[in-house]
């Protein structure tokens, strides 16, 4: 598969390491940060996280955040950067990434893009919507009046203003029927018909986003696997006790980004309620196949990504050698 205008695949060795970006990304737990690390053993390189649930201080288990020692040995970046109570936009991670691209190249290092928020990595090189920014007034109005009458009713709202964002949204979608109903009050035009034009340029100010190197399972069985083989870590490690501690806080919802990610939101539910703890394993191990299927989604519309196929014995090598590092 040809490369992106602008990148340099010459082989980092040493200090003589190109700085020419390298994006790994992949369903959650097809083995990109081993992948990442292995490679940072052998070359200068300073990690960005592209993850949108690793941003969030005190949410660790769940998140399968890098270790202490991991980010001894490697810089880690953009993790830890907010509080669950705050939300983290796709316009602010490619603000965040490209400053960090370089100072990190300016340190004469490799800077690898790691993770699995496809978002974030298509609005790193294909730009974003011409969307307006968050406003926590109009959030709040919103959010009152689905706590009167519901997010169905919110949703047949929508679907009177802007049709065509509603017949692709489920009716319990609150996150994002707020933000379409946010986009059309802000300013008296439908999501769908802002969502042509780009106002954050992605390819053409990006030939430095590097080349985009996929994880990916030949073989589905082997990721559901250790989808299931993690999450049983996670719950061994206090999955459960952590998102007890964060609910007890009192400030946060399940309707938050934070709350909503995989794993926490089953969790949340159960200490709710809502759910039986008897089926908290099954809920949480499902949830995660549906992202992972989300995600292969994603990639699969993102033609210019050298696959690897994350299942294979050999793997590590085989990305790094593609990416010139022996």
């Amino acid at each position: 598969m040809a490369n992106r205008p602008g990148t340099d695949m010459t082989k980092p060795t040493g200090a003589n390491a190109p700085t020419t970006p390298l994006c790994i990304a992949g369903p959650t737990a097809s083995g990109k940060s081993a992948v990442a690390l292995a490679l940072a053993a052998r070359v200068p390189a300073e990690i960005i996280s592209v993850d949108s649930a690793l941003v969030y201080r005190g949410m660790d288990v769940g998140t399968a955040k890098p270790t202490p020692a991991e980010r001894a040995a490697v810089p880690h970046h953009l993790i830890d950067i907010r509080d669950p109570r705050q939300a983290y936009s796709a316009a602010e991670f490619v603000r965040d990434a490209r400053r960090l691209i370089d100072d990190i190249r300016a340190r004469g290092r490799l800077p690898l893009l790691v993770g699995g928020t496809m978002l974030y990595f298509k609005a790193l090189f294909d730009g974003l919507d011409a969307l307006p920014a968050a406003d926590p007034a109009v959030r709040q109005q919103i959010e009152q009046r689905a706590a009167r009458d519901g997010w169905p009713a919110l949703h047949a709202e929508l679907a009177r203003v802007d049709p065509a964002t509603a017949a692709r949204l489920a009716p319990a979608d609150s996150q994002r029927i707020q933000r379409a109903l946010e986009v059309w009050q802000l300013t008296g035009q439908p999501l769908s018909a802002l969502q042509t034009t780009k106002t954050i340029a992605g390819r053409a100010d990006m030939a430095s986003a590097g080349v985009l190197f996929s994880l990916e399972p030949a073989d589905r069985a082997w990721l559901h696997e250790r989808i299931a083989r993690r999450f049983d870590d996670m719950l061994a490690a206090g999955l459960v006790d952590e998102v007890a501690a964060l609910r007890a806080r009192g400030d946060l919802s399940p309707d938050l980004p934070s709350m909503r990610c995989v794993g926490y939101r089953q969790v949340w539910d159960t200490l709710d309620g809502r759910q039986p703890a008897d089926t908290l394993r099954e809920r949480g191990i499902a949830a995660t196949r549906q992202l992972a299927k989300r995600q292969l989604t994603w990639l699969r519309g993102m033609p210019e990504r050298r696959v690897i196929v994350a299942d294979s014995p050999g793997a590590t090598d085989a990305l790094l050698a593609a990416a010139g590092v022996r």
